[in-house]
Formats: structure tokens, C-alpha cells, sequence
């Protein structure tokens, strides 16, 4: 499995961006297909978005569709998500999640290595 550390949370305002980082190690990131994951205090995890191995095709959660945008750079074994006009309901844990697979996808039963998260805080 691949080791996964995530990056960049932080308290930021509405309307704010911020862009998480997900640093792999172990094995190289061009061998699986990405995903960010969110839990909100109180709430199930939730799928937020999602990227081919080959980093062609993605899949946004329709809340976040037009204002986040995931990306990942082999080169640098990196998955990102740049997250923009962010709203109080962004609020919430923000995990990195890696699967031995092509194609992604949005449940979480995929992904077999996960990231400890980081805390994104969105005030209004």
C-alpha cells in the first residue's frame, strides 16, 4: 500500500480558497487512481472528488462542482485540490484516498489507502 500524508487545511474566511496537498510515499502515484474524501463534525463521510490513474478524467460531488478542482502530479507522487469560494459547509476533516485501479470513483469501499486528514475550517 502507499503512505499518504495530506497538507494545507486551515481556518480561512467564506469566499476564501485553499489548496490541499496529498504527498505519497512507498509507491509511485502513477500506479492509482485518487480521491478526496470530507467529514463534517456529526456527519458520514462524503465523497468530494475524484481522478484516473492517468489523471484524464475526474468527478466532482455536484456541491462542490465549479469551485474545487483536483489535479495530481506523478512527477511529484502529489494529489491536489484547489479549493475556491469556499462556504461554512465546507467545514470539515479532508482526507486523501489512493486505489490499485484505473478508473476512480466516488465510493469509499475503492480506496484501500487513506491519509490521517487535515482540518478545513470555513467561517462565515
Amino acid at each position: 500500500q502507499v503512505q499518504l500524508v495530506e497538507s494545507g487545511g486551515g481556518l480561512v474566511q467564506a469566499g476564501g480558497s485553499l489548496r490541499l496537498s496529498c504527498v505519497a510515499s512507498g509507491r509511485t502515484l502513477d500506479g492509482y487512481a485518487m480521491a478526496w474524501f470530507r467529514r463534517a463534525p456529526g456527519k458520514e463521510r462524503e465523497f468530494v472528488a475524484a481522478i484516473t490513474r492517468a489523471g484524464r478524467s475526474t468527478d466532482y460531488k455536484d456541491s462542490v462542482k465549479g469551485r474545487f478542482t483536483i489535479s495530481k502530479e506523478n512527477t511529484k507522487n502529489t494529489l491536489y485540490l484547489q479549493m475556491n469560494s469556499l462556504k461554512p459547509e465546507d467545514t470539515a476533516v479532508y482526507y486523501c484516498a489512493a486505489a490499485p485501479t484505473h478508473y476512480s470513483g466516488s465510493y469509499s469501499s475503492l480506496y484501500n489507502s487513506w491519509g490521517q486528514g487535515t482540518q478545513v475550517t470555513v467561517s462565515s
